[in-house]
């Protein structure tokens, strides 16, 4: 892939309008309402692996609709607490994968909290998944998750996997070996996604880890990339080409521009300038409208995925130095 998107001198300063719907913080405010009249009631359970320096426990906890959300709680041994949290929310398709696949942070002094995103990880070899996604949409949607429940913001799917996102901070910061006062979000592509939307609605976090983020500027997204996930809401227009305006109405609930200009954390962005999974307009857009203190770690040579180890050198870096000056 060549570079096919804006030049980086105009993707610097790249800050498009935001469409956003009048009853947007509303809609949020009373989402997570209905969610908080549930019980966290977080379960950790010992995870037995023969590791030397770690422990590892087997999560859940109730999260949007009380449905129970799986994932991996991992802790320095011995280390004196209450220690930083690093939430790790997945990418695309992913499950939470195994215990072995998220020892960074550890090894660096952190607790690590990897949610599970509700129905993904059943078709990833490497990374499979433990949660479901009990709620169905009440009509047709294309293969994947892009549309499920599109034509409609109180049944889109990630109206859910939000709420999942906020909760887990939630049952995080009640853990007795976590400081809540230093809990930064991370994610890539879609979870990078979800840490963006997460860090403008959760504000008591201390930083974000936000990677070639997806689920942003969705309208240009669509225009530019033939790729996926992307192309699941095109090729459900092409078959409901009378759905156009009500889709675009549900995704403006949903997009990272209306988190973003929302976000007042401290971020550490990172985008890739051949990038046809994620544009890096889409990106640029978000990270030119978040409001908190920002950087951006460019890499002009890569596409989807991204800087991979350098740039988790970068966000290693970039914590330990935010935490160190807080």
């Amino acid at each position: 892939m060549a570079l096919f998107d804006l030049p980086l001198e105009q993707l610097r300063t790249y800050r498009p309008e935001r469409d956003e719907p009048a009853d947007f913080a509303d809609f949020w405010t009373r989402t997570l309402e209905e969610a908080r009249a549930f019980d966290l009631a977080p379960e950790f359970t010992r995870y037995d692996l023969p590791f030397a320096s770690v422990d590892v426990y087997d999560v859940s906890f109730a999260g949007w609709g009380g449905h129970r959300i799986s994932g991996w709680f991992i802790t320095p041994r011995d280390a004196e607490g209450p220690l930083p949290c690093v939430m790790h929310y997945i990418g695309y398709s992913g499950g939470r994968g195994f215990p072995h696949d998220h020892l960074m942070w550890p090894a660096a002094g952190y607790a690590v909290f990897v949610m599970e995103t509700r129905g993904h990880g059943g078709a990833s070899v490497g990374h499979p998944g433990a949660t479901g996604d009990p709620h169905g949409a009440t009509h047709p949607h294309a293969p994947g998750m892009m549309t499920k429940g599109i034509l409609d913001p109180e049944e889109y799917y990630y109206r859910r996997v939000f709420t999942d996102a906020v909760r887990a901070v939630e049952v995080a910061a009640t853990h007795p070996a976590v400081d809540a006062h230093r809990i930064i979000v991370s994610g890539g592509s879609q979870g990078g996604g979800i840490a963006q939307a997460t860090a403008a609605m959760c504000p008591s976090v201390a930083g974000a880890l936000i990677d070639v983020p997806f689920l942003t500027h969705f309208r240009r997204a669509v225009e530019i990339t033939d790729c996926d996930p992307y192309q699941e809401i095109v090729r459900f227009l092409a078959s409901r080409r009378g759905d156009e305006e009500q889709v675009f109405r549900t995704l403006a609930y949903f997009d990272g521009l209306h988190f973003a200009a929302r976000g007042q954390v401290p971020a550490l962005y990172s985008v890739a300038l051949m990038d046809d999974v994620c544009p890096p307009s889409t990106v640029f857009a978000a990270y030119n409208h978040w409001q908190g203190p920002k950087e951006i770690t460019v890499w002009p040579w890569n596409r989807h995925e991204g800087g991979q180890g350098f740039q988790r050198e970068e966000q290693l870096r970039y914590v330990h130095k935010l935490l160190s000056d807080a």
